[in-house]
């Protein structure tokens, strides 16, 4: 009989691993990908956390969260159109102290963007509120808009997690990226931390070493041949559901390092993030929406303004300029 599990993650934010064709653990990704780092393949098995390894003192997680506030059109004097958004995002970073037990929020910053191909739009006065353009490349294709978003975000991120480090670092901690790392792979001490699994990036006979890790463990290290690149391996949290995937995040670092100093990450990570993991009577992710990042979301969403007001706003401002 096929046994069957509830994802924990609430339905209305899809689930944990996108499920599906294309998309999905299920769906093998086309990179390339070395499973011979850390232990050779036919020698994989679930890694528990080193021997005497601990969580360094000060960890710090950053996320950024963004809004659609509004979609445009140019007029162009010759008559052409263009589309656009209007977009806020925002950024912050938690310093987590794990020897006094305290958290704070040591950073956060707002960025307003008016995102078109337009060669002639300008930036755009809302109200109190400015949007900058950032002015996108091609023909301005509506749906190439809102990814767009991301870059000046990461940039945001990376600014402000220097700063938080520049402000209170031992030089032993470690930083938490929410997501991909990306281009913030510079950042010394760092993991990007995927909560949501969408690629399934190892072959089906190393799945089964993923799928019966314990909370806790940790899969060897592998390296991506992606755009990106890096080193990665998944790990499951403490408070799964006991479904294969459940509760499993996938964490990398970046292509710069060693194999020793990957590894030495990765025993960190196992040692640090399921401190982390959030119990699902709090959060509709858990476990994989880790505690500080929850109540960063909340609060950066906060700092973002009222949507309709800045609707409201946008709508005036783009009919006086008719």
């Amino acid at each position: 009989m096929t046994r069957m599990f509830v994802d924990a993650w609430d339905p209305s934010y899809g689930t944990s691993f996108e499920g599906g064709d294309p998309e999905g653990p299920a769906s093998p990704s086309s990179a390339q990908v070395d499973t011979d780092v850390e232990v050779p393949a036919a020698e994989w098995a679930p890694i528990g956390v080193p021997p005497g390894a601990r969580p360094p003192d000060v960890v710090f997680l950053v996320d950024g969260v963004r809004r659609n506030d509004a979609g445009l059109w140019t007029a162009e004097e010759d008559g052409t159109s263009y589309p656009g958004l209007a977009a806020s995002y925002a950024a912050g970073v938690v310093r987590c102290d794990l020897a006094r037990g305290a958290a704070e929020l040591v950073g956060a910053r707002v960025g307003r963007g008016l995102f078109t191909a337009s060669p002639s739009a300008g930036d755009l006065q809302a109200g109190t509120v400015r949007y900058q353009v950032h002015r996108i490349s091609g023909t301005g294709e509506a749906s190439k808009l809102p990814p767009a978003v991301q870059a000046p975000l990461t940039a945001l991120e990376i600014d402000i997690s220097s700063a938080a480090r520049d402000g209170g670092s031992d030089g032993a901690d470690l930083l938490i990226v929410d997501g991909p790392l990306r281009n913030r792979r510079q950042l010394p001490r760092t993991i990007g931390y995927i909560k949501t699994q969408q690629k399934q990036y190892l072959p089906a006979a190393l799945t089964t070493v993923v799928t019966t890790l314990k909370p806790g463990q940790r899969t060897p290290v592998f390296h991506l041949g992606t755009v990106w690149g890096g080193w990665s391996w998944y790990l499951r949290l403490p408070g799964a559901t006991g479904a294969p995937w459940s509760g499993i995040v996938r964490v990398e670092c970046s292509p710069d390092l060693t194999v020793d100093q990957a590894v030495e990450l990765a025993g960190l990570s196992s040692a640090t993030l399921p401190r982390f993991a959030s119990a699902s009577y709090k959060d509709p992710r858990a476990p994989q929406n880790l505690v500080p990042i929850a109540g960063l979301e909340r609060r950066l969403r906060g700092m973002l303004g009222d949507a309709r007001v800045l609707h409201r706003a946008l709508a005036l401002a783009t009919a006086r300029t008719r």
